[in-house]
């Protein structure tokens, strides 16, 4: 039985237009029109999946059956074929070599580039001052992951590139994913920043993988492991184009996932005044002034479910698979080459699943209600053998900055400055000015 179509289609260009209008209303809608909607990228069929049982089948159990799509694809001459867009036996492979430096012993060395890290951020701070929260987010972001992966001087002018390039890179590579063939090819302004900032992060990147080849010395940071980490069966090693694509998908997914979840939890704390001070209550009694430690995450409980919370609401918008071979998703037999969208924000904002998915609500991951969701419902980071590998070393990364800067400060909406939402590959604030209070005087 074929799917439905979804509504909206226009000729030739199918539902781009209402993709890119109307983002995540248009998604979070076809729940209503089946498990399986076929929805058209220009000419390109595809099936969109509004299931958790499918979600999960896709990305769980039958996800041999499936390879990265067309979304993926349109990426990867431009960021390369790194962990997150890599295929079988390459990525089976170069998961196995960087799995020891996402293990939970080494995460918890990085916790010290964390805690300075916040602690510089906010050691300027003035009582009253108007801080732009999501530009300090993202600059704190860049600065952990950039330390992380180039510990010596070197790296300040690929962690100050990184910053500059890493957005652009981010806001106009999906207009091209949802964008037909004959646009991506326009000299247009997207398309000329998008490129541009492209060339910009692999030229600095393979500068300094040129550099540590002459020096050949363990520097301690992830860049120093890419480069020396063997396959343990031959004893090779990666390449400099593959270690290249490795530190610009950390870059790229590191600094975007922190950033905007902490942004957004401050803005959604701020706006909710009781969950404020039961978090803050907590850090209160779990630091008790000290500064933040690896050893104190597993401890702050309610932030844990704060913080799956500002993953629900505003977790990337969608990804897709390509069909493999001939599957049946629901009822509905796909051939090879089909290509699946799967939206984790459709998932978390489906009323089924979700009660009042539009409130914020923290305590929706307390007791029995977190666990009683069906597997792919609730999936911030992906599932699979492609779930994301440094969920750990972010959800440590963001408990810490929260801990660090919750502790002395509160951050106030500024009156009169709403804050709207931007949909890219996920939700971003159009601006976000908080004023800086202090808690203890």
């Amino acid at each position: 039985m074929p799917a439905p179509v979804a509504p909206g289609r226009w000729p030739l260009i199918g539902h781009t237009p209402a993709m890119l209008r109307r983002r995540f209303g248009f998604t979070s809608s076809l729940y209503a029109h089946g498990d399986v909607v076929r929805i058209y990228l220009g000419p390109m069929e595809t099936c969109f999946l509004t299931s958790p049982e499918l979600t999960h089948q896709v990305l769980v159990t039958d996800g041999s059956n499936f390879r990265k799509g067309a979304m993926f694809e349109k990426f990867r001459p431009f960021v390369g074929n790194g962990l997150a867009l890599s295929e079988g036996v390459l990525h089976l492979r170069q998961r196995r070599l960087m799995q020891p430096a996402f293990h939970h012993t080494t995460i918890a060395g990085y916790a010290g580039i964390m805690t300075r890290a916040a602690a510089d951020l906010i050691r300027p701070w003035k009582p009253g001052e108007v801080r732009e929260v999501d530009h300090d987010m993202q600059a704190l972001a860049v600065a952990i992951v950039g330390e992380a992966l180039f510990s010596a001087e070197l790296g300040k002018a690929a962690i100050e590139e990184a910053r500059r390039s890493i957005p652009v890179i981010l806001k106009y590579g999906m207009i091209r994913v949802l964008s037909p063939p004959l646009l991506e090819k326009l000299p247009i302004p997207a398309n000329r920043r998008f490129d541009a900032a492209v060339d910009r992060m692999r030229t600095i990147v393979e500068e300094l993988i040129d550099d540590w080849r002459t020096e050949q010395a363990d520097r301690s940071d992830l860049l120093s492991m890419l480069l020396l980490v063997r396959d343990a069966d031959t004893g090779e090693g990666m390449t400099d184009e593959q270690v290249r694509d490795e530190v610009i998908t950390l870059l790229t997914a590191g600094i975007e996932t922190s950033a905007l979840a902490l942004s957004w939890l401050f803005h959604e704390i701020a706006r909710h005044p009781e969950v404020e001070q039961k978090l803050h209550d907590e850090i209160d009694e779990v630091l008790g002034g000290r500064e933040a430690t690896a050893e104190d995450v597993p401890r702050l409980v309610y932030m844990r479910q704060v913080l799956n919370e500002v993953l629900r609401m505003y977790p990337l918008w969608i990804l897709m698979r390509r069909v493999t071979a001939e599957v049946d998703l629901g009822g509905v037999r796909l051939s090879p080459g089909t290509e699946v969208i799967i939206s984790p924000h459709a998932m978390h904002f489906d009323p089924r699943f979700h009660d009042h998915p539009d409130r914020f609500d923290p305590d929706r991951w307390a007791g029995k209600r977190a666990k009683e969701l069906p597997r792919g419902a609730y999936i911030p980071f992906g599932a699979g053998a492609h779930q994301c590998i440094g969920n750990s070393f972010a959800m440590t990364e963001i408990a810490i900055v929260v801990a660090t800067i919750a502790a002395r400060w509160r951050l106030v909406p500024v009156p009169g400055k709403p804050v709207r939402v931007k949909h890219t590959t996920t939700a971003y604030p159009s601006r976000l000015p908080m004023t800086v209070v202090p808690r203890f005087r």
